[in-house]
């Protein structure tokens, strides 16, 4: 018998509950120490835990299968696979940064401030906006989609090509010249929209990290605003703060 131990979820009836069910378990395999077991308990267990059919549990249970995470053995139970990966976190040091990773330049161009954005741009009509996939070095799995949102004049000084290789805050610092004086970050719990879905390989409303990062010079003028998707069984979000 199992000691593995999923959080339990209430259940949203407007949306598939072998989903849901799929998402959760999905969040307690991907965040499972170390020490814990590999077996889970068995298809009736699980579905009294969140209160659905054996029918409904079967299916959740074949979408995690489907996905590598587990594997389903007759007469010996269902098991985690040890190579299932853990969330990577994301570091922040003045803005959001990861190691390992490769950065493709999707599009870039000059568009109308989104008017979700046009707080942060008063005295703009447009802004530079430069949309970047990025890949884990390692296997090449898509595992977040980046649009920053520029100012023009900054852009200008700007070569794309930096991007695939450096994060825009160095790229503004070192090639743009801008005096960055603050960084804001918020992160939020979201479901992916299609353009995620696609872009990151994952099921449509799947959970994600939702960033927004907005970068002002000294004079608190907005240079860039960041919005980018992580993908939510990729990554977990870890902030340290000094408390001197």
């Amino acid at each position: 018998m199992t000691c593995f131990a999923p959080d339990s979820i209430v259940l949203n009836r407007k949306l598939p509950l072998w989903y849901q069910v799929s998402q959760s378990l999905r969040a307690s395999i991907l965040g499972r120490s170390p020490q814990d077991p590999l077996r889970l308990p068995t298809e009736e267990q699980l579905a009294r835990h969140y209160g659905v059919s054996v029918l409904t549990m079967r299916q959740a249970l074949r979408e995690l299968e489907d996905e590598g995470l587990i594997s389903r053995h007759r007469r010996r139970g269902t098991f985690i696979e040890p190579a299932a990966r853990r969330g990577s976190p994301v570091r922040l040091l003045g803005s959001v940064q990861q190691s390992g990773m490769t950065s493709e330049l999707l599009e870039h161009g000059t568009r109308p401030v989104p008017a979700r954005l046009a707080e942060y741009f008063p005295d703009l009509a447009q802004v530079a906006v430069y949309h970047r996939l990025r890949r884990d070095d390692e296997t090449g799995d898509p595992t977040n989609h980046a649009r920053n949102h520029v100012r023009p004049e900054l852009a200008e000084r700007i070569d794309p090509d930096d991007l695939t290789r450096r994060p825009m805050t160095k790229v503004l610092r070192d090639v743009a010249g801008a005096d960055i004086g603050r960084i804001t970050d918020t992160v939020e719990a979201r479901l992916a929209d299609p353009e995620t879905a696609r872009l990151l390989r994952v099921p449509l409303l799947s959970p994600i990290l939702h960033y927004t990062g907005v970068t002002y010079d000294r004079s608190g003028r907005v240079l860039d605003v960041a919005v980018i998707h992580y993908r939510g069984d990729r990554f977990s979000f870890s902030v340290t703060l000094d408390a001197s």
